[in-house]
């Protein structure tokens, strides 16, 4: 679930940028790249972080929401096998942070359309309403309530790869193809009401899990990494798709 808010805003703002997202009457804090730049990869990378003191209040020219906090309606995981094996639903999530993100590199492919590049955030603070039922190496969970939770010093990479469509006679692009691998540094979370209540239990399940909480991470990452991959490929064809090639990428 974490990754998700990082990809909605770092992820978001580099497939704007890089392909030099351009509208007729341009904002004035936007800096256009085009594909003939010297050096295409620097130019996006200085056009995002022009971009980043922007996001705490939302930038509604690209329909880019407020950011902090950061509101998710509901996110829902299904780990359905595995020493992980948890559905669980979260709502109303706030998420303190993201626009904190730095843009450590960026690798423009424009002729394999590709495009690589690497984030680091500081922390991310997050609270919602969570409801949970399975089993985290093998000891049964299941609750109902606020929860709370910290991440810090996290990396990410990301591989985006897109491809050339054809509609109504006009080239678009598309993306087929995105991979992600993360690492956070430290995480700390807490899950009020465990167990219908039981403190003694939910007090015991909650040191269990911020005492393994590396071994919870790695076994849902892939279901986190397929997850993100699905809501990024939406949401970034919404744009390719909106705009033709020629407009998003200017000579």
């Amino acid at each position: 679930m974490l990754l998700k808010y990082i990809t909605v805003y770092g992820l978001s703002l580099i497939n704007l940028y890089s392909y030099g997202l351009q509208d007729k009457k341009l904002p004035s804090f936007l800096k256009v790249c085009h594909r003939n730049d010297s050096d295409l990869n620097e130019c996006v990378k200085r056009s995002i972080e022009n971009l980043r003191p922007l996001l705490s209040k939302g930038i509604p020219e690209f329909n880019i929401p407020s950011c902090e906090p950061l509101q998710i309606p509901e996110v829902v995981i299904d780990q359905g096998a595995g020493p992980v094996s948890v559905k669980s639903t979260y709502s109303g999530v706030r998420v303190y942070g993201p626009s904190k993100f730095e843009l450590k590199s960026i690798k423009i492919d424009l002729d394999k359309d590709k495009v690589r590049l690497k984030l680091w955030l500081p922390r991310l603070e997050l609270s919602c309403h969570y409801s949970m039922e399975g089993r985290i190496l093998m000891m049964p969970i299941t609750g109902s309530g606020n929860s709370t939770g910290n991440y810090t010093n996290i990396d990410v990479t990301v591989v985006i790869q897109n491809q050339r469509i054809l509609k109504d006679g006009e080239t678009y692009l598309n993306v087929k193809d995105f991979y992600v691998d993360f690492n956070i540094g430290h995480a700390s979370v807490r899950l009020e009401n465990l167990f219908n209540g039981d403190q003694e239990l939910g007090e015991a399940m909650n040191l269990f899990l911020n005492e393994n909480w590396k071994s919870v991470a790695n076994e849902i990452k892939p279901v986190l990494e397929d997850t993100i991959a699905s809501i990024f490929k939406r949401f970034a064809n919404k744009i390719f798709h909106k705009y033709q090639l020629n407009v998003l990428l200017p000579p």
